[in-house]
């Protein structure tokens, strides 16, 4: 028996892990690529390992194992007195038992329904990171930090920012999931499929530090640095500020992946029930990406086909003499790529992400009496861009058969949120007002790359990690202001101990004005200019959330949640994503009368149960989702027409299941299942006629997912083990290419040489806290397909086997760090 098979077997007999066997990464079909934002479908939720019940859940929480008494590890059912459909709270345990620096939102991946995905082991990438909930994908999911916007978690995010670049992972308390689009209080134009509402810890009223240094395979090192002020005055003044760094290389390939940030917060308390505080971010990220693959590219190159660079001339000399193949001008493939069907598009030079934030807020949150609360926040946010590949199809003035393009979009926004609360009788009574202005510059560059004559470089390669200065040439620009107007209105009404009734709805206006606009006619070829003057306004008075959770015999819960939302319309480069903005000024004029906001409904019913043993549940939800926009190409071959149009809905229905045992005080057993049956309702027409897409599973995520995880706390010791099957995955649209599914598994094992909650001396007379972690990603080394569908998805068979829009995952990789509290 192969080490790998025994291991799969001692995984199964735990009951947590079954089947654990290395899947090929290429499909057994051929199939093609079209549309970047053409997959999403529903919403639902359920649970999973160690939850913790909450007696007097308000309606339609989420369902999901519960146990009464205390879990390993913090994810939770809350227990909010307002209703925001299905919730669940990610603990700051939970988060802590990951490896250092991983993203907080791959936590989320041990939920029932949730699809996380990464090119690397840490999931900070924010090239490849992707998250689906119950078939949403992260365009349609709404996400928040402390209550402010983080906007749509895409990459060159037009009206936010990616929630890893908002705040430290050590710095996040926890996640309240809602995978309900009900959330009406949430701050949001976009959630569809649920919402994130992250939440940062607060300075501690102690005065002391936190220093936690990880390091891992490939040249990992992550550092973060804390201090907290403790409380400086009687009335409980405190801050505390912090520092991180992440550096790590790409696992193949050549190139560095780094970032880092830091965070500042400061809390003034007032009287006994309110206070002031602020919150400072500042993230600076440069990352080298990893090369989109193809079924092509997988055949003919393998597995570890990357990018030419590798920081040398003999780099850059390779993509040059490969661009001069592409050309017909001399030179010569590597060995393998004359073999490809497109070898230019397999030999990029490189792709890098360079991207700067500052964002901050300043909140009041006040007890007015004893039974009104008012919250008020005020927040800004500036970025700047420069995401960039060299193209072997545009060459330099030099002479070069290359050049550098580069996108620098960049995001100035500020906005203000103001909510009431109200306790009076049976009600819980709240309401609220968002207003956002987000002005978004969309431009993008070209930059020369040197040239070579007898084989050396003339003159200095270009640093696809720094400051690209001094462009020959603007390819396109788009200027966007947007203005958001939000309002909501909710009511938790409970006539009885164990009933609750929970109506709400909120308004939204939102309006886009595009300003001038430019399309380089030299490039694009004479097709016309960029869409530029117009405007488009969304007004949606009502939009309905109604909830019902009846609590019987002690431990059975039952609840039912129906609810609306809107997706207001996206904005980007041009012909980057579903914009109808981001399109020539003929294509939109024909599209612009027929438009609509993309909406849905979903409908859900949940039971659950829970005693000291056990806690299982089950969920059945149904989506309409309806005005699913994509981009249609049609007209001539020679510069066809791109436009964006609705192209009709997606009918879900899915179920979750999940069983969670705790036969021991702190070890926990979990279990679950998820089944979404997402289809197509609609046919797709466009230059190529008609696709058969009536009918077929959303691409990019499963029909089916098991998850599983064992965690068990042991005096000073912690430890989990868990695994996750994700199902077959279509990657056209017509059903015709299917990525295999596969099975991965982690671990994760923390020795406490001295928790900070333990009373006594401290430890060498100055530390409060001592923790030592080590984690084993991917444990069975399997190689799979992790993101899909980052460049678009193919429209069917007919060129799915060339198209580049899939990212492999990481194989097997260790992590250790050192924690240490002051």
């Amino acid at each position: 028996m192969s080490n790998r098979n025994l291991f799969s077997g001692l995984l199964l007999m735990t009951t947590v892990l079954s089947g654990m066997s290395s899947h090929q990464v290429h499909a057994a079909t051929t199939g093609t690529a079209t549309s970047p934002h053409g997959h999403v479908a529903a919403r639902g939720t359920t649970q999973a390992a160690g939850v913790h019940a909450t007696h007097g859940t308000t309606a339609a929480h989420a369902a999901g194992p519960v146990h009464s008494h205390a879990a390993p590890e913090a994810l939770s059912v809350s227990a909010h007195r307002t209703v925001h459909g299905a919730h669940m709270v990610v603990g700051k345990k939970l988060l802590e038992s990951a490896p250092p620096g991983m993203n907080p939102m791959a936590a989320l991946n041990t939920m029932p329904g949730v699809d996380f995905q990464s090119a690397d082991a840490q999931g900070v990438s924010t090239w490849s990171t992707q998250i689906f909930m119950h078939g949403f994908q992260q365009q349609e999911i709404g996400m928040t930090l402390d209550g402010i916007p983080l906007g749509e978690m895409t990459y060159r995010n037009y009206n936010g920012m990616n929630p890893v670049l908002a705040v430290s992972s050590e710095n996040v308390q926890g996640i309240d999931v809602s995978q309900s689009a009900g959330a009406e209080d949430v701050a949001a134009t976009n959630n569809l499929g649920g919402s994130l509402a992250y939440s940062s810890s607060d300075p501690k009223h102690k005065l002391g530090g936190t220093v936690n240094q990880g390091f891992g395979s490939f040249d990992t090192f992550h550092t973060f640095a804390r201090v907290d002020s403790g409380d400086l005055n009687s009335t409980g003044t405190r801050f505390y500020a912090s520092y991180m760094r992440n550096d790590q290389q790409k696992w193949k390939g050549y190139g560095e992946q780094f970032y880092q940030q830091v965070n500042a917060k400061l809390v003034q308390p007032i009287g006994n029930n309110s206070s002031l505080s602020a919150y400072f971010d500042w993230s600076d990220l440069h990352e080298l990406v990893y090369q989109d693959m193809s079924p092509d590219i997988l055949d003919h190159l393998g597995p570890n086909a990357d990018n030419y660079y590798n920081g040398r001339a003999s780099g850059y000399i390779r993509a040059y003499d490969a661009a001069l193949a592409a050309q017909n001008k001399g030179g010569g493939y590597p060995a393998g790529y004359g073999n490809l069907s497109d070898a230019s598009d397999a030999s990029y030079y490189e792709g890098a992400t360079n991207e700067s934030d500052i964002i901050g807020y300043l909140k009041a949150d006040l007890a007015l009496t004893d039974k009104v609360r008012w919250t008020t926040t005020a927040y800004g946010h500036g970025e700047s861009q420069q995401t960039t590949w060299t193209t072997p199809y545009a060459g330099s003035p030099n002479g070069s058969p290359l050049s550098e393009l580069v996108k620098q979009p960049s995001i100035r926004r500020f906005g203000v949120l103001s909510q009431v609360t109200y306790d009076v009788a049976h009600n819980h009574i709240s309401g609220g007002v968002w207003y956002e202005n987000n002005d978004y510059q969309s431009p993008m560059y070209q930059y020369a790359e040197p040239n070579v004559v007898n084989g050396v470089v003339q003159g200095n390669l270009v640093n696809p990690l720094g400051h690209f200065k001094d462009p020959f040439a603007e390819v396109f620009n788009q200027n966007y202001n947007t203005n958001t107007f939000t309002a909501f209105v909710q009511d938790t009404y409970r006539p009885i101990r164990n009933l609750a009734l929970h109506f709400g709805f909120k308004s939204l206006l939102n309006t886009t004005r595009v300003g001038d606009g430019y399309l380089n006619q030299d490039y694009y070829g004479n097709i016309g200019n960029i869409t530029s003057g117009v405007s488009q306004t969304i007004a949606k008075p009502f939009l309905p959330h109604i909830g019902v959770d009846w609590t019987f015999l002690k431990r059975h819960e039952l609840f039912i949640d129906i609810s609306e939302n809107v997706h207001t319309y996206a904005e980007s480069g041009f012909k980057l994503s579903n914009s109808p903005f981001a399109v020539t000024q003929t294509a939109y004029n024909d599209a612009r009368n027929t438009l609509r906001p993309e909406t849905a409904w979903t409908y859900a019913i949940g039971y659950r149960y829970h005693d000291r043993l056990l806690g299982a549940s089950v969920y059945a939800y149904r989506t309409n989702f309806n005005n699913r926009l994509q981009q249609i190409t049609s007209g001539p071959s020679v510069n066809p027409i791109s436009t964006v149009a609705n192209v009709g809905g997606v009918t879900m229905n899915g179920v979750d299941a999940a069983l969670t045992v705790t036969p021991l005080r702190n070890l926990a057993i979990t279990n679950s299942i998820s089944y979404n049956h997402a289809v197509y309702d609609d046919n797709i027409t466009d230059s190529n006629g008609t696709h058969a897409t009536k009918g077929q599973q959303v691409v990019n995520y499963p029909r089916f997912m098991y998850k599983a995880r064992l965690s068990y706390d042991w005096r000073s010791l912690s430890f989990y083990i868990d695994g996750n099957y994700v199902g077959q995955r279509n990657y056209d649209y017509e059903g015709e290419y299917r990525i295999p599914g596969y099975w991965l598994s982690n671990l994760g094992l923390q020795w406490h040489v001295k928790k900070t909650s333990d009373t006594g001396p401290r430890l060498g007379g100055f530390l409060r806290g001592l923790t030592l972690s080590f984690n084993l990603t991917n444990l069975t080394n399997t190689r799979y397909i992790a993101t899909m569908g980052e460049n678009g998805n193919p429209m069917n068979a007919a060129s799915a086997y060339t198209d580049q829009s899939m990212l492999l995952g990481t194989p097997r990789m260790a992590f250790g760090a050192i924690k240490a509290d002051f």
